[in-house]
């Protein structure tokens, strides 16, 4: 291996990480960074799509036969359904008082063309002048790349309230590598 090093991250008085510099060592962690970047976008693009009321944007983030499902809420399946629930009026009511759909930061573990990530999402709503935390909710998403246009898409999103129940927390406990 050659000899140029990268700084290390454990300490200044430690030897430096020795650097790999074959191409195709360099070109797999290339590919594995944009693939966790291109999963957060997805997930980031989720809370301006929900907070502008665009249904239709928003449901294609999903595969065609994805679900999202909100324990003790509800369980959409397939885009149509998903839409649905954007355009319902208990959601057209919270973007009324005014709302914003905060995502983030997730944790993503990719696997080929296979993804995961483990995250919060917070719902803000305006009331009287000022904006309070209308819900808090642990989210498990699992992604896959399509292989047509090579896109990420969501396969399954689960969200519940972190009310204390038990469902919450094992979302948050899903696996995610150290990568």
């Amino acid at each position: 291996m050659n000899r140029t090093f990268v700084h290390n991250p454990n300490g200044l008085n430690q030897e430096p990480l020795p650097m790999p510099h074959d191409l195709e060592t360099l070109a797999a962690r290339l590919q594995a960074l944009e693939d966790r970047e291109a999963v957060r976008e997805v997930i980031a693009r989720y809370g301006p799509l929900a907070d502008r009321g665009d249904a239709q944007a928003l449901a294609t983030l999903w595969e065609e036969d994805g679900t999202y499902e909100v324990t003790g809420f509800a369980t959409a399946r397939g885009r149509a359904e998903i839409a649905a629930l954007i355009d319902a009026p208990y959601h057209r009511e919270l973007m009324a008082d005014g709302c914003a759909h905060v995502l983030g930061p997730v944790s993503v573990t990719v696997e080929e063309d296979s993804a995961t990530a483990v995250g919060h999402s917070v719902v803000l709503r305006h009331h009287e002048g000022t904006f309070s935390v209308f819900r808090v909710s642990a989210n498990c998403w699992t992604l896959r790349r399509d292989a047509g246009d090579g896109q990420w898409r969501v396969r399954h999103r689960a969200n519940a309230l972190l009310d204390g129940a038990e469902v919450a927390r094992a979302l948050l406990s899903v696996p995610v590598s150290a990568a």
